[in-house]
């Protein structure tokens, strides 16, 4: 009849909400179950069931090998799944069973890689010569211009260059993603070392270098890119880290990790130091800033021998885990929530706990690791490599 009112039927639409309800705390207690039970369900075997079921591997979980163009004294680096191998006169870069997806003919002295995600800079420390890598192709190349000291990426896919140029002891470039120069910080009383961003890309992190006093002094610098979008820019904070030579930058989530030859600093994004360690009394062998959350570093009483300690610290600067290593280590990676250590003849991988998650006696030769997100590992040997699946 017209003009009537219709009732609407409440059972049926109180029916679906409580189904919608119902769908939306089990989403939520299946979020939570595998964060808090993530060890138990073991996902990230799950997602390397995915990954490789294709692949063929032995009873020990190695997939064949394969050569790839150089030696152990290139630079090797896991990009999004890849091989990135670097040489003074070539990039390549290879899939995991050995597919050549780049073959670049390049001149470098001294080729370093820096990698974020799924992309790389691979540049020439101390030459002209930079090359990013995406998506298995080039996608932008410098190769004149002033000395670059390191290079960066960040998850937004802004650039970070740090440059020696006439003038200034140290210069630091931020392009954004299309290649563009955006910030330029340039220093005339103190050198910078390194310069990273923040996932961001608001926080960028800079480590200097000075005297004082006639000693040598290293300082991380922090500015505020968010609010000084200009050349004269001043730092936001900064932190005093003494007389220690940098050897590790890092920022992830806001926490900057700078880890040098005497210890190591954890700082905020407002250079509030949250904590420290010391090791001057010790050798650092080897070290990794690469994990999720934490730090793994190889330390020793002598500089030469094979005792050693490996320990694990959070972003508090607190130790977590520790363990003696009576072995040679020849190489240490970490990725995820993983650490990797390559012994003569074995291969284990632990979670960041120290926890054993994986072993592989008879490691055929392989003197270097590359740990990925996922547990899995790429083993290199002379001029071979293959990738290592746990169970």
């Amino acid at each position: 009849m017209e003009g009537k009112n219709v009732k609407p039927k409440r059972g049926k639409n109180i029916v679906l909400r409580l189904l919608a309800l119902l769908v939306t705390v089990a989403l939520v207690l299946g979020a939570v179950a595998l964060v808090v039970f993530r060890d138990q369900l073991n996902i990230d075997a799950l997602r390397r069931w995915f990954t490789y079921r294709t692949l063929e591997r032995s009873d020990s979980g190695q997939a064949e090998s394969f050569y790839f163009d150089g030696d152990l004294t290139d630079t090797f680096r896991n990009l999004d799944g890849d091989l990135l191998v670097c040489s003074s006169n070539a990039i390549c870069l290879y899939s995991g069973s050995g597919t050549r997806y780049i073959n670049q003919s390049v001149t470098m002295s001294q080729p370093a890689v820096s990698v974020w995600g799924n992309t790389a800079v691979v540049y020439d420390a101390g030459g002209t010569s930079l090359y990013v890598i995406r998506e298995r192709a080039i996608v932008h190349t410098i190769t004149e211009g002033a000395t670059i000291l390191s290079a960066s990426m960040d998850q937004s896919g802004s650039l970070v260059v740090v440059t020696h140029e006439s003038g200034y002891r140290g210069v630091v470039t931020v392009y954004n993603k299309d290649f563009t120069p955006q910030v330029s910080l340039r220093l005339s009383s103190r050198f910078i070392l390194d310069g990273v961003l923040s996932g961001g890309g608001d926080l960028l992190a800079v480590v200097t270098a000075g005297q004082s006093g006639g000693s040598f002094v290293s300082a991380l610098e922090l500015y505020d890119l968010d609010q000084s979008q200009t050349e004269d820019l001043s730092p936001s904070a900064q932190c005093d880290l003494g007389g220690a030579i940098p050897l590790g930058l890092e920022v992830e989530d806001s926490t900057v990790w700078v880890l040098g030859d005497t210890g190591l600093t954890v700082s905020n994004g407002r250079g509030e130091v949250q904590g420290t360690l010391d090791w001057s009394d010790r050798y650092i062998k080897n070290f990794s800033l690469d994990g999720d959350g934490f730090a793994a570093v190889l330390l020793g009483k002598y500089r030469a021998g094979s005792q050693a300690e490996l320990a694990v610290a959070d972003k508090n600067g607190t130790i977590t885990a520790s363990m003696e290593v009576n072995e040679q280590v020849l190489s240490l990676s970490a990725a995820g929530r993983y650490l990797a250590v390559l012994t003569a003849d074995r291969l284990d991988i632990y979670t960041q706990d120290l926890t054993l998650y994986a072993s592989l006696s008879g490691t055929k030769g392989a003197r270097k690791v590359l740990l990925r997100e996922d547990g899995s590992a790429m083993l290199i040997g002379v001029d071979y490599a293959r990738l290592y699946v746990p169970d």
